[in-house]
């Protein structure tokens, strides 16, 4: 095999990572460099990210280390019966990049994931020795994010979790069933048991009032990321597992990936991939759910999928329009969280000014955004919807028609 030089390594490898959206840097505990001492810190903005095209988030040090995999899941192009250029970093390159890339003011962090080479244990180790390697010999204080291998020692997993900000295991897809028929390398159960593991890691290192309190393990938490549309599941199926890991591992997040179809794949697997605004409106109801007080059995029925022409929080008003109008001066957090065009920001502004003054509808203009989409659903001191919230044809008023803009 041709020996490649660490531009081509890293065209290869960080083209493969696109592919993993869960890299965000929230969250991490606070270290800098401040006195001379280490390299690196996570103060300011968090990791720098580009955004492709499709609008994806890719941070500019996300690399595998290595797109070489032994498993066969038919949705992934790294796949071992797949025809892609192949690439591996060694441990010095990896650490080498990150050094010289934040010394070069290009990235603040390092996500790092890999294919599997050998075996889990094996290229766990390799994660994990990246990691150490940065932290001890370097002391990179920087941010890191490992991708942890569910099938690998736990011993492993908890090491990654003494040198990484945030850990993330995959759960790939919403069904046992399709990661089975998908992914036979992959248990489902597994996956779950590692991920139960990290959450046990995160709770010990937040332990107080103990006499010898363990490392910080992961202070970001864990994440994991789905892939929509490779399979049946809709997205009240896809927002039940998310209910379920959110409730039984903590995590700080789910991310959902839109499956991309890849060359000479398996009959199974969809030749189309979904609109990427059914992405979106899993991501606005996921949202809805961790910040909002939404119930999932209240966006979306289990089978049922998301309205794809308006987003789900306006779907649910339509559908409960009797629980509107909602005066702005005298209504509760809850209620006002569940109003079409209130962000927590502009609910969190206007029971900060109502303190002091009954709210007009001006005043609301100038707290939010997108005064039209909240007339129907609210009480002002100067504004009352009267038969407008019970319109029949309201759903047409909020959704106007594309309208296609002209470039002159």
């Amino acid at each position: 095999m041709a020996v490649l030089d660490l531009k081509r390594k890293l065209a290869i490898l960080s083209d493969a990572a696109k592919y993993d959206a869960s890299c965000a840097s929230s969250g991490s505990a606070r270290r800098d460099s401040v006195g001379g001492k280490g390299v690196g810190s996570t103060e300011g903005s968090g990791i720098c990210h580009a955004y492709a095209p499709d609008g994806r988030c890719i941070s500019l040090l996300k690399i595998l280390l290595t797109n070489f995999c032994v498993y066969d899941c038919a949705y992934c192009v790294n796949r071992v019966s797949s025809n892609v250029a192949r690439a591996r970093f060694s441990v010095e390159e990896v650490v080498d990049l990150t050094l010289n890339f934040y010394r070069r003011n290009y990235i603040e962090g390092l996500f790092l994931s890999s294919g599997i080479i050998r075996s889990a244990d094996y290229t766990m180790e390799e994660l994990v020795r990246v990691a150490k390697t940065l932290r001890e010999v370097h002391d990179f204080r920087g941010y890191i994010h490992l991708k942890v291998i569910p099938e690998a020692s736990p011993a492993l997993v908890n090491e990654a979790g003494l040198y990484a900000d945030r850990v993330s295991i995959n759960i790939e897809l919403p069904r046992d069933e399709s990661l089975a028929s998908l992914a036979p390398e992959k248990d489902a159960a597994g996956i779950r048991k590692a991920m139960g593991a990290v959450r046990l890691g995160v709770d010990a290192g937040k332990e107080k009032g103990r006499a010898a309190r363990p490392p910080k393990f992961a202070p970001a938490g864990q994440s994991t990321q789905m892939i929509v549309g490779a399979d049946s599941a809709a997205d009240g199926d896809i927002l039940k597992r998310s209910e379920t890991l959110y409730g039984a591992y903590r995590l700080r997040r789910v991310y959902y990936s839109a499956f991309s179809p890849i060359p000479d794949s398996t009959a199974r697997l969809p030749l189309q991939r979904p609109p990427l605004v059914r992405e979106h409106r899993l991501y606005q109801a996921d949202w809805l759910m961790r910040f909002y007080g939404f119930e999932r059995a209240e966006i979306v029925g289990e089978g049922e999928d998301l309205d794809l022409a308006i987003d789900p929080k306006l779907a649910w008003a339509l559908k409960n329009r009797g629980e509107f109008p909602v005066d702005v001066n005298v209504a509760d957090r809850e209620r006002l969280l569940r109003v079409p065009g209130l962000g927590v920001k502009a609910v969190d502004r206007i029971l900060d000014v109502r303190r002091f003054k009954q709210l007009a509808l001006d005043d609301v203009r100038r707290l939010s955004r997108g005064l039209e989409k909240l007339k129907p659903f609210i009480v002002t001191a100067d504004w009352r919807p009267g038969a407008l919230t019970d319109k029949a044809d309201l759903r047409e008023r909020l959704t106007p028609p594309p309208e296609q803009l002209s470039l002159f």
